[in-house]
């Protein structure tokens, strides 16, 4: 059990990684959360009571100067800097008078004590927690602290409004155009049927794990973790299918991948199937803008128009992004129009993109070509938007 008292402590200052404080005498006590605190990758520091104080610019006396206090600027106590403090019931009492702080959490054992909400008040923590009923929440919220945790990344999802639509290319275009940029790129590949990106980007061989090996995850996935074991591709990391015959992944495996995706900043670009199952409705819950790829004629609009209102069951940010060449009456203004979708624009058509693709060169590579130049266009777009609404940034 769990419950919320005043507000979410805040993230590491600059995303810096952070020891938790660890406040008990409780021995089994401190054992289980010094258990959970090597589950979630943490290595705490441990008192007994509010820990002393401490310089927080070390320094060194020199000529006749008096050495430092404890009183003046420049010493922190560790209460006062750790990311998180995790007291025990059995200390709130010694901790009573310490700094008020963000970050605290109470963590008890005995579920009819409702003394302890009294106890939080008088400490000013943010949580009352109970084990073993809040385990992995706490797990969860030492891992943020062990990650270092910023912002979470731009995460967009590309689909196409019907078959062959171009949405796998685009989605690689976008993803090679982020890396370039210099931002922290995921390319996911959300399509076991669609022959793995690993393939169109030239990396079918490439050492790291694929889908499969995360069909069993649960919780939490370390970000960092997750990150260098994928393959690295143009500058990007790749998340694909392997050509095994696993098609299908949990959807709690998928929630928690790309959660751990999200942590590590950046920009994450997911290639989408035109089907939504459970799987593929995680993502979704997961995306900040979605881009349906749509060519501009009739029988393909309409059909866009169904995919759209299959995502926009769970997607609120879809836009629109249409292909060459056009049937007559449509232009890509006229096609957003119909599916009552905002215009990312024309997807330009790249000559030589086959050619390049047989030469193992991924879409967008060309970097002063028409396509890289539309997703440059794009995450300007995409980021600036984001910003300014408060959302998810790189």
């Amino acid at each position: 059990m769990t419950g919320t008292i005043t507000h979410d402590p805040p993230p590491t200052a600059g995303g810096r990684q952070g020891a938790p404080l660890i406040v008990t005498e409780d021995a089994e006590l401190l054992d289980d959360l010094l258990r959970l605190c090597a589950a979630a990758g943490a290595t705490p520091e441990v008192h007994h009571s509010v820990p002393g104080p401490r310089p927080s610019t070390p320094s060194v006396p020199t000529g006749n100067a008096p050495p430092p206090t404890h009183s003046g600027a420049g010493w922190r106590t560790g209460w006062e800097t750790a990311p998180l403090v995790l007291v025990g019931d059995d200390a709130a009492r010694r901790v009573r008078g310490a700094v008020r702080r963000r970050g605290v959490v109470l963590v008890g054992r005995d579920q009819d004590d409702s003394g302890i909400w009294q106890r939080a008040v008088e400490i000013g923590a943010d949580h009352v927690l109970m084990l073993p009923d809040g385990e992995q929440w706490l797990v969860d919220r030492i891992a943020d602290v062990a990650e270092g945790v910023g912002r979470p990344a731009l995460t967009v999802g590309v689909i196409g409004g019907r078959g062959g639509a171009g949405a796998s290319t685009l989605a690689c275009a976008l993803a090679v155009t982020s890396a370039r940029e210099g931002l922290r790129s995921l390319l996911v590949d959300a399509d076991p049927m669609g022959g793995g990106l690993d393939v169109l980007l030239g990396g079918e061989t490439a050492d790291g794990l694929r889908w499969p090996a995360f069909a069993a995850s649960r919780g939490r996935v370390g970000g960092g973790a997750l990150e260098e074991s994928l393959p690295e591709l143009h500058s990007l990391r790749v998340l694909s299918w392997d050509r095994g015959d696993c098609v299908s992944v949990p959807a709690p495996a998928v929630r928690a991948v790309l959660a751990a995706a999200r942590r590590r900043g950046g920009t994450v670009v997911v290639d989408l199937p035109r089907r939504i199952d459970d799987g593929v409705a995680e993502v979704l819950a997961q995306l900040d803008i979605g881009i349906l790829v749509v060519p501009a004629e009739m029988r393909a609009v309409a059909a866009a128009g169904r995919v759209a209102a299959a995502v926009g069951m769970v997607l609120r940010d879809l836009w629109v992004a249409v292909r060459g060449p056009y049937a007559s009456g449509l232009d890509d203004r006229e096609v957003a129009r119909l599916l009552g979708l905002p215009l990312v624009g024309e997807v330009p058509v790249e000559s030589g993109l086959l050619r390049a693709t047989e030469s193992r060169r991924p879409p967008g590579t060309p970097s002063r070509g028409p396509l890289a130049r539309f997703c440059r266009s794009f995450w300007e777009r995409a980021l600036a938007e984001t910003d300014g609404r408060g959302g998810s940034s790189s």
